[in-house]
């Protein structure tokens, strides 16, 4: 029985990243991501199989409880757009399973970039033909690596693990948001800036 499908959910199919591997490679030696941390990842799925969709509730509850972040998700009426939330959230659970699970290989690299588009006026909306603002600054996906790399630690932190294995879980969880984030912040520059 294969994955459930997910609306808007392109993995495999997205077109190529302009981003090289060569340049994913120099990313992860930056952030110093290494096998040890592809198999810590894999680690915290485990952990956390089951908990994922909780732990989006949990950064969506952030998002809308801040009405600077909760806009990007509102229609023209200014009210909440459920079914694009509701469209956007399934993908965000996928993109946790995803950074768990895959190889950041050229498909994972394809899609990073594709997510990054969909930050953008190039493609927001475009996926599920929504009517919310076209952009979510860039600034805010930066910042919000804060709330997603605390949250794992916590949850991490309730499984009783040793305080060096919880360090290096979480160590590794962080490097991969902020090789996601990296990656989703191509598509906002101009070209020779990333």
């Amino acid at each position: 029985m294969g994955e459930p499908r997910i609306s808007g959910y392109e993995f495999g199919r997205a077109p190529r990243s302009p981003v090289s591997l060569d340049e994913l490679k120099e990313l992860e030696a930056t952030v110093g991501f290494t096998d040890a941390d592809r198999a810590c990842l894999r680690r915290v799925g485990e952990l956390l199989n089951g908990e994922v969709e909780a732990l989006v509730d949990g950064w969506r509850k952030i998002i809308g409880s801040q009405p600077h972040l909760a806009r990007w998700f509102f229609g023209p009426d200014h009210q909440p757009d459920e079914a694009y939330k509701a469209a956007v959230k399934a993908r965000f659970v996928r993109w946790v399973h995803d950074v768990f699970t895959r190889p950041f290989d050229q498909a994972w690299l394809d899609y990073q970039e594709e997510i990054g588009l969909r930050h953008t006026p190039a493609k927001k909306n475009t996926t599920d033909q929504a009517h919310t603002p076209p952009l979510v600054p860039l600034r805010h996906l930066i910042g919000f690596v804060a709330p997603v790399a605390e949250s794992v630690r916590h949850r991490l932190q309730a499984k009783g693990l040793s305080p060096d294995e919880l360090d290096r879980l979480h160590a590794a969880w962080i490097k991969a948001v902020i090789l996601s984030v990296t990656l989703w912040s191509h598509p906002y520059t101009r070209d020779g800036l990333w």
